[in-house]
């Protein structure tokens, strides 16, 4: 069973990095009324996007403060 849900209404706020180093760019949606948080390609915005669940984001945000993502 396929799911779509509107994300017309949503506010996408572009990741810090975006740009940077060849252009690796994420957006977040920052008004999104669900528990799930939405993350799409910020060059591709019309484009598919992931909702992600509150615990898989805190897991991946602390990953990408420990590791840097090879940024140093």
């Amino acid at each position: 069973m396929t799911r779509t849900t509107d994300l017309s209404a949503v506010v996408w706020r572009k990741s810090s990095y975006s740009g940077q180093n060849g252009g690796d760019c994420l957006e977040v949606g920052v008004d999104h009324p669900g528990a799930a948080l939405p993350v799409r390609d910020s060059k591709n915005p019309h484009g598919p996007a992931l909702l992600i669940g509150p615990h898989a984001w805190q897991a991946f945000i602390a990953h990408a403060r420990a590791d840097g993502f090879g940024r140093g």
